[in-house]
């Protein structure tokens, strides 16, 4: 069974979203830990009361980057991870982390990438005047939001909308995909750091 850990810096509601489809064994695969960069992370308060394995990593403890995320794989390691799911960890992964699971940590983005990485992509997108957005599945590599896609979900921007509607609309897709996703990779699909078929990676609204 595949083994995967869950990053995590906010509310998780993509952990919850994740943790449900495990638990229903539509994924032939487990969620083995749950990490946060945050001690108060609402995030673990979930995974905590969902029996899952957590710890708490706190960036603040570490001057160095690379220190940081050396104890991260380390801790990793320690829990027979297969898969890293990035899931509103705010911390971008160095090399230390990228080489030590290569094409094995995903983190999804709400926006269509290449379109709109970074920071407040949802604002991005409303300030471009585009008809539609969405969020993607991608692997991570050394860079922001870089890393070959797995797969999308398309939402369409509505007349009106601000940043809190559309990421509202955003999130919900994302529960969706990103559950899809995770059983590909549990099922060996990912394996060679390619998504599947061209048709299977776009959920349309």
């Amino acid at each position: 069974m595949t083994r995967f850990a869950v990053l995590v810096s906010g509310r998780g509601s993509n952990l919850r979203a994740l943790a449900e489809a495990a638990k229903s064994k539509r994924i032939p695969g487990e969620i083995a830990l749950v990490v946060s960069n945050r001690p108060g992370a609402k995030a673990l308060e979930f995974a905590t009361d969902a029996g899952l394995p957590t710890a708490v990593l706190p960036h603040k403890a570490y001057s160095k980057r690379r220190a940081y995320d050396r104890d991260l794989v380390r801790l990793l390691q320690a829990y027979d991870i297969d898969w890293v799911l990035l899931a509103g960890f705010m911390r971008i992964l160095s090399e230390v982390v990228v080489e030590a699971y290569p094409q094995r940590i995903l983190n999804i983005h709400p926006s269509l990438l290449p379109a709109f990485p970074g920071l407040a992509p949802q604002q991005q997108a409303i300030d471009a005047g585009v008809a539609v957005s969405g969020c993607s599945v991608h692997f991570v590599d050394a860079g922001m939001d870089t890393g070959i896609i797995a797969a999308q979900a398309v939402v369409p921007v509505k007349h009106g909308d601000d940043a809190a509607a559309l990421s509202k609309r955003i999130l919900k897709a994302e529960h969706k995909l990103y559950p899809r996703v995770m059983r590909w990779a549990a099922e060996g699909l990912l394996d060679d750091g390619i998504p599947p078929d061209t048709a299977a990676r776009l959920l349309l609204p």
